[in-house]
C-alpha cells in the first residue's frame, strides 16, 4: 500500500467551480466541481504533478481516448472533456457518480444474490464491448465500479488498460482480484485475465469480502498471491446461492485460463442461466450487434432502411399448404365471392383457388374450407353476402327465380305470430314499470337515500413508493484540540430516528459505521491534515437517507 499523502490543491478550471474533494490515489485525485454551463456536477481527475515526468502523461492520454470511445455503454462512465490545466496538470471532467461505489457497499454488507447477478450482467457486457473495441480493462475490482444516479453500475478508472495485442504490461495491478498469470515472472494478460476479475468481483459483492481473503488468518499480499496461485476458490457460504452460482464462479476464476469462459460474453451469459433457475428477472446484455450497421438500404430520400434477413421454416402440413408465388396459381373462372375471382380476404386458406359458381349450381352456397390443425391459428373468413357492386352475376340469377305464390303463406299463423309478439312486448313493458316504481319509491315517499356502508368503501391506494428519508443538513465542524466537533440538523425528524457516521478522511479506506443517537459527534482529526466524515439519517424501519460528507478544513 502506498504512503498517505495529502491531496494536491484543485486546479482553477475556466467554467467550471470547486466543489470538495471526491478521493485521492496514487496517481491522481478526483473532485466534485460544478460546471456552469450546462450547469450540472462533474467528476474532475486531476493527474498528480509528480506523475507527470514520467510516461503517466500518456497513459492518462490514453485513458482519456479509451473512455470517450466507450462511455456511451450505459455501464461505462461517460466522459465529458479532456484538457490540461493552468498549471500544466492534465484533467479529465466525467460523469459524477454520488451513491457509494461497490466497495464501499460490499463492506457494509454482502449483495444480495439478485442483484449481484444483475450488476455481474451489465458490468460483463460493458467489458465485453471494451474488449470488442481491442481493449483490456485490466483493474476490474468493486472500487472501480461507480453507481449512477439511478442506481446503475458503471464501470471507471481505465487507467491501466492496453489494447488486446499489447506487447507491454502494465505494472498496476489490485493484488485481491487479479489472475494468477499476474504474478507470473512475466506478466501477461489478455481477454479471460478481465473474465477472472468479473468472476473475483461478483464473488466479493456474495461474500463481503475478497475471494482468497480468509477471516482470522494472515492477508498480507504475499499471502493473498499465494492462494491466488495454488488454493482451490472457498465456498460462498451462503444458502440462498445455488450450486450453480458458485460452478460458475469456480470456472471464470480458474487457475488457467483456458479454464475459464473465454469471453465476458460467456460469463454474462452463464450469469443469465443462475437468473432463469432461480426464477428472477434475467438482466439484458448490452452490447451492440455487429450487423446493425452493415445490413441497411438507402430509400429515395436517404433515409436507412434495415434490411432484415430471410427466415425459412420448412411446411408444417403434409401435403404443403400450396404455392405462394401468384405466377405458380393456376387460373380459375371469376367468383362470385369478390371481384375478378379468387377468394375475398383469403377466406379458403393460403394457395387455395376459388372454384367456379356453377359447380355448386345455382343459387348454392360453396362448402367452408376446413379449418387448419392448429388450434391457436387466426383464420379468415371470406364475406358471402351478395350485393350489387360484387356480384352481378347472382343477382341476376336469384330474380329469374319464381316467385313463391301468396297462397304459401297461411294467414291466420301470420296473425298468431303478430298478437303473440304484442303479448311478449307488453310483458317487457309493465317488468319494466315495476323496475322503476321499486327504485324510484323512496326518493318519492321523501325517505333518505339508504347509506352506504363503510365497510364498503374502497381502500385509498397506497403510494407503492416509500418517501424517501431526509438527508441531515446544515452539517458543519469545528476544531477543538486535535478533535472535530461535528454538527448537522434532521429536518424531517419522526420518532426512533438515529444516525449513522463514519470516519472518510481518507477515501480508500473508510471506517466502520458507527450509530448516533444525537445530531451531534467527535471525531479525531487525521493524520493527513484533513479531517472528513460521512453522516445519514436512518430511520426505526431501517430506511436511510444519503450520505452527507463534509471536510475541513
Amino acid at each position: 500500500m502506498s504512503p498517505r499523502r495529502s491531496p494536491a490543491a484543485p486546479p482553477d478550471l475556466p467554467g467550471f467551480t470547486y466543489v470538495d474533494l471526491l478521493g485521492s490515489g496514487g496517481f491522481a485525485d478526483v473532485y466534485l466541481y460544478e460546471q456552469q454551463l450546462p450547469r450540472r456536477r462533474v467528476a474532475v481527475k486531476v493527474l498528480l504533478t509528480e506523475r507527470m515526468a514520467s510516461g503517466s502523461v500518456r497513459e492518462f492520454t490514453d485513458e482519456a481516448n479509451v473512455m470517450a470511445m466507450l462511455s456511451t455503454h450505459p455501464a461505462i462512465v461517460t466522459i465529458y472533456q479532456a484538457g490540461v490545466a493552468a498549471d500544466g496538470r492534465p484533467y479529465l471532467v466525467m460523469e459524477y457518480c454520488p451513491k457509494p461505489n461497490l466497495q464501499v457497499r460490499y463492506r457494509r454488507e454482502p449483495f444480495s444474490v439478485a442483484e449481484s447477478l444483475r450488476v455481474g450482467v451489465q458490468v460483463a457486457a460493458a467489458v465485453e464491448t471494451a474488449h470488442r473495441a481491442g481493449v483490456l480493462h485490466r483493474d476490474i475490482k468493486p472500487a472501480n465500479i461507480l453507481v449512477t444516479e439511478y442506481n446503475r453500475p458503471a464501470l471507471t478508472d481505465f487507467g491501466i488498460a492496453s489494447t488486446t495485442n499489447a506487447d507491454t504490461e502494465s505494472a498496476g495491478l489490485s493484488i485481491p482480484w487479479s489472475p494468477p498469470e499476474s504474478f507470473a515472472d512475466t506478466p501477461h494478460s489478455d481477454v479471460r485475465s478481465d473474465v477472472y476479475a468479473l468472476g473475483a468481483t461478483v464473488y466479493t459483492l456474495l461474500a463481503g469480502r475478497s475471494p482468497f481473503e480468509l477471516q482470522g488468518q494472515r492477508n498480507t499480499a504475499a499471502d493473498l498471491i499465494g492462494r491466488i496461485e495454488t488454493a482451490p476458490l472457498p465456498p460462498l457460504g451462503r444458502q440462498d446461492a445455488p450450486p450453480s452460482l458458485q460452478r460458475t464462479l469456480e470456472r471464470a476464476m480458474a487457475k488457467s485460463p483456458a479454464g475459464r469462459h473465454q469471453s465476458a460474453l460467456e460469463f454474462a451469459r452463464a450469469l443469465q442461466k443462475v437468473q432463469i433457475e432461480l426464477s428472477l428477472a434475467v438482466t439484458p446484455i448490452d452490447i451492440l450487434d455487429d450487423g446493425s450497421v452493415d445490413d441497411v438500404a438507402r430509400d429515395e430520400d436517404d433515409g436507412l432502411t434495415r434490411v432484415r434477413g430471410v427466415v425459412s421454416i420448412d411446411p408444417q402440413t403434409a401435403p404443403a399448404a400450396g404455392l405462394t408465388h401468384p405466377a405458380d396459381l393456376p387460373r380459375a373462372p371469376a367468383s362470385p365471392f369478390a371481384p375478378g375471382g379468387g377468394s375475398a380476404g383469403g377466406g379458403f386458406g393460403p394457395g387455395a383457388v376459388a372454384a367456379p359458381r356453377e359447380a355448386f349450381g345455382a343459387g348454392a352456397v360453396p362448402p367452408r374450407p376446413p379449418l387448419p390443425d392448429a388450434a391457436d391459428e387466426t383464420v379468415v373468413r371470406a364475406a358471402v353476402a351478395p350485393t350489387a357492386a360484387t356480384a352481378p352475376d347472382t343477382i341476376a340469377r336469384i330474380s329469374d327465380q319464381p316467385a313463391p305464390a301468396a297462397a304459401s303463406v297461411p294467414p291466420p299463423a301470420a296473425h298468431r305470430a303478430v298478437g303473440l309478439w304484442a303479448w311478449i312486448g307488453a310483458g317487457v313493458v309493465v317488468v319494466a314499470l315495476i323496475v322503476v316504481g321499486v327504485v324510484a319509491l323512496p326518493q318519492l315517499l321523501g325517505g333518505p337515500a339508504p347509506e352506504k356502508s363503510a365497510s364498503a368503501a374502497p381502500p385509498k391506494p397506497k403510494d407503492p413508493l416509500p418517501a424517501t428519508v431526509p438527508a441531515p443538513t446544515d452539517l458543519a465542524g469545528t476544531v477543538e484540540k486535535g478533535v472535530v466537533v461535528w454538527t448537522w440538523r434532521n429536518t424531517d425528524s419522526e420518532a426512533g430516528d438515529a444516525f449513522l457516521w463514519r470516519d472518510v478522511s481518507r477515501a480508500d479506506e473508510p471506517g466502520a459505521l458507527q450509530r448516533v443517537d444525537e445530531p451531534t459527534v467527535r471525531q479525531k482529526t487525521d493524520a493527513t491534515g484533513r479531517t472528513c466524515i460521512e453522516v445519514r439519517t436512518v430511520r426505526g424501519d431501517g430506511a436511510s437517507s444519503d450520505a452527507v460528507t463534509r471536510c475541513v478544513p
